[in-house]
Protein backbone atom coordinates (compact mmCIF):
# COMPACT_ATOMS: atom_id res chain seq x y z
CA UNK A 1 0.00 0.00 0.00
CA UNK A 2 1.83 3.19 -1.07
CA UNK A 3 1.42 6.69 0.87
CA UNK A 4 -1.29 8.15 -0.69
CA UNK A 5 -3.69 5.08 -0.05
CA UNK A 6 -2.36 4.73 3.36
CA UNK A 7 -3.78 8.99 4.04
CA UNK A 8 -6.63 8.19 2.09
CA UNK A 9 -7.73 5.15 4.39
CA UNK A 10 -6.59 7.37 7.89
CA UNK A 11 -8.67 9.58 6.00
CA UNK A 12 -11.72 7.35 5.67
CA UNK A 13 -11.00 6.31 9.34
CA UNK A 14 -11.09 9.30 10.63
CA UNK A 15 -14.11 10.88 8.72
CA UNK A 16 -16.12 7.77 9.99
CA UNK A 17 -14.90 8.17 13.54
CA UNK A 18 -16.12 11.85 13.35
CA UNK A 19 -19.49 10.60 11.70
CA UNK A 20 -19.94 7.79 14.38
CA UNK A 21 -19.18 10.84 17.03
CA UNK A 22 -21.86 12.66 15.56
CA UNK A 23 -24.52 10.29 15.72
CA UNK A 24 -23.90 9.07 18.97
CA UNK A 25 -24.01 12.57 20.21
CA UNK A 26 -26.99 13.71 18.49
CA UNK A 27 -28.54 9.74 20.30
CA UNK A 28 -27.86 11.07 23.54
CA UNK A 29 -29.20 14.46 22.79
CA UNK A 30 -32.87 12.91 21.77
CA UNK A 31 -32.46 10.39 24.84
CA UNK A 32 -36.01 11.10 26.66
CA UNK A 33 -35.33 12.94 29.92
CA UNK A 34 -37.06 11.13 32.48
CA UNK A 35 -40.18 13.60 33.69
CA UNK A 36 -43.38 12.82 36.02
CA UNK A 37 -46.81 11.49 33.99
CA UNK A 38 -49.65 11.89 35.46
CA UNK A 39 -52.59 9.01 36.30
CA UNK A 40 -56.19 9.91 35.64
CA UNK A 41 -58.62 10.87 38.12
CA UNK A 42 -60.96 8.54 39.30
CA UNK A 43 -61.80 6.80 43.20
CA UNK A 44 -62.08 7.90 45.91
CA UNK A 45 -59.35 10.87 46.36
CA UNK A 46 -58.83 13.47 48.92
CA UNK A 47 -58.78 16.67 47.09
CA UNK A 48 -58.02 18.87 49.77
CA UNK A 49 -54.59 17.28 49.68
CA UNK A 50 -53.46 18.58 46.15
CA UNK A 51 -52.64 21.93 44.23
CA UNK A 52 -54.89 21.86 41.44
CA UNK A 53 -53.75 24.21 37.73
CA UNK A 54 -55.35 24.20 34.34
CA UNK A 55 -54.13 21.61 31.96
CA UNK A 56 -52.07 23.21 29.51
CA UNK A 57 -52.50 21.83 26.06
CA UNK A 58 -49.11 22.92 24.65
CA UNK A 59 -45.51 20.74 24.36
CA UNK A 60 -43.74 19.76 27.38
CA UNK A 61 -40.36 21.18 27.27
CA UNK A 62 -37.55 20.84 30.04
CA UNK A 63 -34.76 23.31 30.78
CA UNK A 64 -31.60 22.38 32.01
CA UNK A 65 -30.17 25.68 32.99
CA UNK A 66 -28.48 25.62 29.64
CA UNK A 67 -30.71 24.10 26.84
CA UNK A 68 -34.13 23.97 26.31
CA UNK A 69 -35.67 20.10 24.94
CA UNK A 70 -38.53 18.60 24.15
CA UNK A 71 -40.27 15.75 26.14
CA UNK A 72 -38.55 13.94 23.35
CA UNK A 73 -34.74 14.53 24.20
CA UNK A 74 -34.84 16.76 21.04
CA UNK A 75 -33.47 20.34 21.28
CA UNK A 76 -36.48 23.17 21.17
CA UNK A 77 -35.33 25.75 18.25
CA UNK A 78 -36.01 28.75 19.91
CA UNK A 79 -34.83 32.09 18.98
CA UNK A 80 -31.50 32.97 21.17
CA UNK A 81 -33.35 35.81 22.77
CA UNK A 82 -35.94 33.39 24.13
CA UNK A 83 -33.40 30.99 25.33
CA UNK A 84 -31.26 34.20 26.97
CA UNK A 85 -34.26 34.87 29.06
CA UNK A 86 -33.83 31.49 30.86
CA UNK A 87 -32.77 31.31 34.20
CA UNK A 88 -30.03 29.17 35.30
CA UNK A 89 -32.54 26.58 37.32
CA UNK A 90 -33.64 23.44 35.82
CA UNK A 91 -37.31 23.77 35.09
CA UNK A 92 -40.13 21.51 33.60
CA UNK A 93 -42.98 23.08 32.02
CA UNK A 94 -45.09 23.78 28.88
CA UNK A 95 -44.83 25.89 25.46
CA UNK A 96 -48.05 27.61 25.45
CA UNK A 97 -50.13 30.49 23.39
CA UNK A 98 -52.94 30.18 25.29
CA UNK A 99 -56.02 28.34 24.72
CA UNK A 100 -57.39 26.92 21.73
CA UNK A 101 -53.67 27.42 20.02
CA UNK A 102 -52.18 24.09 19.80
CA UNK A 103 -51.86 23.91 15.84
CA UNK A 104 -50.41 27.34 15.50
CA UNK A 105 -47.89 26.43 18.76
CA UNK A 106 -46.94 23.18 17.04
CA UNK A 107 -45.80 24.97 14.20
CA UNK A 108 -44.04 27.43 15.69
CA UNK A 109 -42.20 25.59 18.12
CA UNK A 110 -40.97 23.15 15.06
CA UNK A 111 -39.81 25.69 12.70
CA UNK A 112 -36.42 26.37 11.61
CA UNK A 113 -35.88 28.75 11.66
CA UNK A 114 -37.54 29.89 14.36
CA UNK A 115 -39.92 32.87 13.93
CA UNK A 116 -39.77 35.85 15.89
CA UNK A 117 -42.91 37.16 15.57
CA UNK A 118 -44.63 33.35 16.66
CA UNK A 119 -42.15 33.00 19.42
CA UNK A 120 -43.19 36.91 20.78
CA UNK A 121 -46.64 34.54 21.54
CA UNK A 122 -45.16 31.46 23.60
CA UNK A 123 -44.45 31.43 27.33
CA UNK A 124 -42.95 28.40 28.67
CA UNK A 125 -45.38 27.37 31.82
CA UNK A 126 -43.70 26.41 34.22
CA UNK A 127 -45.24 23.94 36.82
CA UNK A 128 -42.16 21.56 38.54
CA UNK A 129 -38.28 22.03 39.22
CA UNK A 130 -36.61 18.83 38.26
CA UNK A 131 -34.56 17.28 41.24
CA UNK A 132 -36.36 20.20 43.35
CA UNK A 133 -36.35 19.47 47.05
CA UNK A 134 -38.57 19.25 49.43
CA UNK A 135 -42.66 19.01 48.49
CA UNK A 136 -44.64 20.37 45.71
CA UNK A 137 -45.80 23.14 47.79
CA UNK A 138 -42.38 24.31 48.71
CA UNK A 139 -41.21 23.70 44.71
CA UNK A 140 -44.23 25.53 43.63
CA UNK A 141 -43.10 28.53 45.76
CA UNK A 142 -39.43 28.23 44.90
CA UNK A 143 -40.97 28.84 41.15
CA UNK A 144 -42.67 31.80 41.83
CA UNK A 145 -39.45 33.20 43.26
CA UNK A 146 -37.71 32.15 40.09
CA UNK A 147 -40.57 33.27 37.96
CA UNK A 148 -40.29 37.04 39.14
CA UNK A 149 -36.39 37.02 39.39
CA UNK A 150 -36.18 36.24 35.30
CA UNK A 151 -38.95 38.85 35.04
CA UNK A 152 -38.93 38.09 31.62
CA UNK A 153 -42.74 37.38 29.81
CA UNK A 154 -42.28 34.66 27.95
CA UNK A 155 -41.09 32.80 31.67
CA UNK A 156 -44.50 32.19 33.54
CA UNK A 157 -45.89 30.17 36.68
CA UNK A 158 -48.60 28.11 36.09
CA UNK A 159 -50.88 29.30 38.48
CA UNK A 160 -51.61 26.63 41.43
CA UNK A 161 -55.25 26.87 43.75
CA UNK A 162 -56.69 24.57 45.83
CA UNK A 163 -60.60 23.29 46.07
CA UNK A 164 -62.13 22.29 49.53
CA UNK A 165 -64.46 19.41 47.84
CA UNK A 166 -64.86 17.48 45.22
CA UNK A 167 -68.08 19.76 43.76
CA UNK A 168 -65.52 22.42 43.99
CA UNK A 169 -63.11 20.70 41.52
CA UNK A 170 -65.85 19.88 39.04
CA UNK A 171 -67.26 23.23 38.98
CA UNK A 172 -63.43 24.88 38.26
CA UNK A 173 -63.09 22.14 35.81
CA UNK A 174 -66.46 23.06 34.05
CA UNK A 175 -65.38 26.82 34.09
CA UNK A 176 -61.89 26.03 32.52
CA UNK A 177 -63.77 24.07 29.82
CA UNK A 178 -66.62 26.44 29.10
CA UNK A 179 -63.70 29.18 28.00
CA UNK A 180 -61.55 26.92 25.88
CA UNK A 181 -59.78 24.89 28.35
CA UNK A 182 -58.48 21.53 28.22
CA UNK A 183 -58.65 20.34 31.87
CA UNK A 184 -57.27 20.23 35.45
CA UNK A 185 -53.77 18.88 36.62
CA UNK A 186 -53.78 17.71 40.35
CA UNK A 187 -50.69 17.89 42.42
CA UNK A 188 -50.47 16.19 45.87
CA UNK A 189 -48.77 18.88 47.83
CA UNK A 190 -46.69 16.52 50.27
CA UNK A 191 -45.45 14.79 46.81
CA UNK A 192 -41.57 14.72 46.71
CA UNK A 193 -39.64 15.78 43.21
CA UNK A 194 -40.90 11.90 41.10
CA UNK A 195 -40.39 10.64 37.66
CA UNK A 196 -42.06 8.13 36.11
CA UNK A 197 -46.30 7.18 35.73
CA UNK A 198 -47.47 8.18 39.77
CA UNK A 199 -50.47 9.11 41.18
CA UNK A 200 -49.04 12.46 42.71
CA UNK A 201 -49.89 13.70 39.81
CA UNK A 202 -53.60 13.34 39.09
CA UNK A 203 -55.42 14.69 35.24
CA UNK A 204 -58.84 15.53 35.25
CA UNK A 205 -60.61 16.17 31.75
CA UNK A 206 -63.91 15.98 30.24
CA UNK A 207 -62.66 13.36 28.24
CA UNK A 208 -59.83 11.17 27.80
CA UNK A 209 -57.40 11.16 25.03
CA UNK A 210 -55.23 8.57 23.83
CA UNK A 211 -52.77 7.59 20.66
CA UNK A 212 -53.44 4.33 18.43
CA UNK A 213 -52.11 3.60 15.14
CA UNK A 214 -53.76 3.66 11.94
CA UNK A 215 -53.93 0.50 9.95
CA UNK A 216 -56.72 0.74 7.49
CA UNK A 217 -58.39 3.51 5.63
CA UNK A 218 -62.49 2.95 5.37
CA UNK A 219 -64.04 4.37 2.25
CA UNK A 220 -67.39 6.84 3.04
CA UNK A 221 -70.53 6.35 2.16
CA UNK A 222 -73.46 8.75 1.01
CA UNK A 223 -72.66 12.50 1.51
CA UNK A 224 -69.00 10.90 2.32
CA UNK A 225 -68.72 8.69 -0.73
CA UNK A 226 -65.33 8.80 -2.32
CA UNK A 227 -63.23 10.09 0.74
CA UNK A 228 -62.40 8.60 3.93
CA UNK A 229 -65.16 6.69 6.27
CA UNK A 230 -63.83 5.89 9.00
CA UNK A 231 -60.29 5.08 10.53
CA UNK A 232 -59.47 1.58 11.46
CA UNK A 233 -56.81 1.95 14.19
CA UNK A 234 -54.69 0.07 16.82
CA UNK A 235 -54.05 0.40 20.73
CA UNK A 236 -50.45 -0.41 21.88
CA UNK A 237 -52.35 -2.91 23.71
CA UNK A 238 -52.85 -4.55 20.85
CA UNK A 239 -56.96 -2.96 20.66
CA UNK A 240 -58.85 -2.39 17.53
CA UNK A 241 -61.83 -0.39 16.88
CA UNK A 242 -63.08 2.33 14.43
CA UNK A 243 -62.89 6.37 14.30
CA UNK A 244 -66.01 7.84 12.31
CA UNK A 245 -65.98 11.19 13.51
CA UNK A 246 -64.30 14.11 14.27
CA UNK A 247 -62.76 14.67 10.89
CA UNK A 248 -62.79 18.19 8.79
CA UNK A 249 -63.45 17.79 5.17
CA UNK A 250 -59.72 18.34 5.04
CA UNK A 251 -59.05 15.12 6.70
CA UNK A 252 -61.72 13.23 4.93
CA UNK A 253 -60.03 14.30 1.70
CA UNK A 254 -56.45 13.23 2.71
CA UNK A 255 -56.58 10.82 5.99
CA UNK A 256 -53.59 10.41 7.90
CA UNK A 257 -51.53 7.91 5.98
CA UNK A 258 -50.99 4.07 7.26
CA UNK A 259 -48.87 3.79 9.93
CA UNK A 260 -49.16 7.16 11.31
CA UNK A 261 -50.39 7.75 15.06
CA UNK A 262 -53.59 9.84 15.30
CA UNK A 263 -54.98 11.13 18.80
CA UNK A 264 -58.59 10.54 19.59
CA UNK A 265 -60.89 11.55 22.60
CA UNK A 266 -63.07 8.77 24.57
CA UNK A 267 -65.49 8.96 27.75
CA UNK A 268 -64.39 5.49 29.04
CA UNK A 269 -63.77 1.81 28.08
CA UNK A 270 -65.99 -0.98 27.45
CA UNK A 271 -64.58 -4.29 29.65
CA UNK A 272 -62.55 -5.39 26.66
CA UNK A 273 -60.77 -2.62 26.41
CA UNK A 274 -62.30 -0.35 23.64
CA UNK A 275 -63.01 3.18 23.62
CA UNK A 276 -66.99 4.48 23.70
CA UNK A 277 -67.73 7.28 21.56
CA UNK A 278 -64.16 7.13 20.19
CA UNK A 279 -63.47 10.65 17.52
CA UNK A 280 -60.56 11.62 15.93
CA UNK A 281 -59.00 14.86 17.47
CA UNK A 282 -55.56 15.18 15.21
CA UNK A 283 -52.45 13.93 13.72
CA UNK A 284 -49.97 13.03 16.76
CA UNK A 285 -47.61 15.75 16.40
CA UNK A 286 -44.14 14.96 17.05
CA UNK A 287 -42.14 17.00 19.51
Amino acid sequence: MNDLDQRRRRGLKAGLALLAGVMLGRAQAATPPPLLLAEVLHGDVDVTRYWVSEKLDGARAIWDGQTLRFRSGREVPAPAWFIAGLPPEPLDGELWMGRGTFDALAAAVRRQPARDDEWRRVRLMVFELPGGAGSFTDRAARIREIVARADVPWLQAVAQFRVPDRPALQARLDAVVRAGGEGLMLHRDDAPYLTGRHDALLKLKPQLDAEATVIAHLPGKGRFSGRLGALEVETPDGVRFRLGSGFSDAVRRDPPALGSRVTYRYRSLTPGGVPRFASFLRLRVEF
